[in-house]
């Protein structure tokens, strides 16, 4: 058989577009099962349609019809990244009870006062007594920022928060939050379709700490970060600016490009200069690696010393409800001052 090879160009080119053709119709029916409204009858009826729509395409494709196959695809394709577009994010919503509200912030000079900051009594995960709280901050006394990684699945997947501490034992936590409605929970894989909104939440350590460890059996480390206080303040003043804009502007949360670590990773870089990027930023598990590496924690001890005493599980549970659980959880790990080890862009090595 003598070889053809305008053939093998044609069988090259149709299975090519037909791989663009199924990856494109797999987005689609993802895009139509998240954000079709009505019910999940409505929602499957939809994606049948859809997956069936581009059976057809293919099948035009394969019988020689690749004008006819590939027009009509790019219209319907078109059709729904139109639909898709016009899905916009809302503050508007019937919210689960722990995101109803949205943290703001005003700034008076070295004075900050944060609305909603949540301090819940969790009983468990559906009984809790609900409290939204307005403090005051002195950031003249701010002097410490600690990260808390919690894990709840599988250890590349964490929850990160941020904690400020000032004088005199005073600490709030924030927190980059999906915003459910009341009949949502969370998908990693809606999270990449439109299905959360996002929110910047400020916290009582007994709130949005105990609730993962002592409620929800989280597994969760502290490590106390390596910053001047210039840039501690600094952090501090883009949460509450963050937090202000998402009240003004409402935005997606995506698994990947804005999330929990990404948008600290964009605050940072802001303040610090250079900060290399690394796929510790997408599995969020394993950034104490990369904040160490970076030269964010404690160079006096390695890593597995700093995750071995920063791990505060225990001791908050044990702490549960007492009124120095934000005391109580950092006995033993490794104290530092953090003005004397700034991170800085001279500081964050490449790797």
């Amino acid at each position: 058989m003598a070889f053809d090879p305008a053939g093998l160009l044609r069988f090259t080119a149709t299975l090519l577009a037909t791989l663009i053709v199924g990856c494109s119709a797999a987005w689609g029916a993802f895009a139509l099962w998240y954000q079709e409204p009505g019910g999940q009858a409505l929602k499957t009826v939809s994606v049948l349609l859809w997956g069936g729509l581009n059976l057809i395409f293919v099948m035009a494709l394969w019988q020689g019809r690749v004008t006819f196959g590939l027009l009509t695809f790019v219209a319907a394709f078109g059709a729904l990244l139109i639909w898709w577009r016009a899905i916009l994010p809302s503050n508007d919503r019937v919210w689960a009870d722990d995101v109803a509200q949205m943290t703001t912030g005003t700034v008076d000079g070295h004075r900050v006062t944060l609305h909603n900051v949540r301090n819940f009594d969790w009983r468990s995960n559906t009984d809790y007594t609900q409290r939204w709280e307005t403090r005051d901050y002195d950031l003249d006394r701010l002097n410490s920022v600690d990260m808390i990684v919690s894990y709840w699945t599988v250890p590349a997947i964490a929850h990160m928060l941020i904690s400020f501490g000032f004088g005199g034992g005073k600490q709030v936590v924030f927190s980059v939050e999906i915003r459910r409605e009341k009949t949502e929970s969370f998908s990693e894989i809606g999270g990449f379709f439109k299905e959360f909104e996002l929110s910047i939440l400020a916290a009582d350590e007994r709130d949005v700490i105990r609730v993962r460890t002592n409620v929800r059996g989280e597994d969760a480390y502290l490590y106390r970060v390596r910053m001047p206080v210039s840039a501690m303040r600094s952090l501090f003043l883009s949460y509450v600016e963050q937090a202000n804009d998402l009240v003004r502007t409402p935005r997606f949360y995506n698994t990947i490009t804005v999330n929990c670590t990404t948008l600290v990773y964009h605050m940072m870089e802001r303040i610090v200069g250079y900060l290399p990027l690394n796929y510790r930023l997408i599995l969020t598990g394993y950034l104490p690696e990369y904040v160490y590496r970076v030269g964010g924690l404690d160079q006096r001890y390695p890593l597995q010393e700093l995750t071995a005493r920063g791990r505060i599980t225990d001791r908050a549970k044990k702490s549960d409800r007492s009124a120095s659980f934000s005391a109580d959880i950092r006995q033993g790990t490794a104290e530092m001052d953090s003005a004397e080890s700034p991170v800085h862009a001279g500081h964050a090595r490449r790797y």
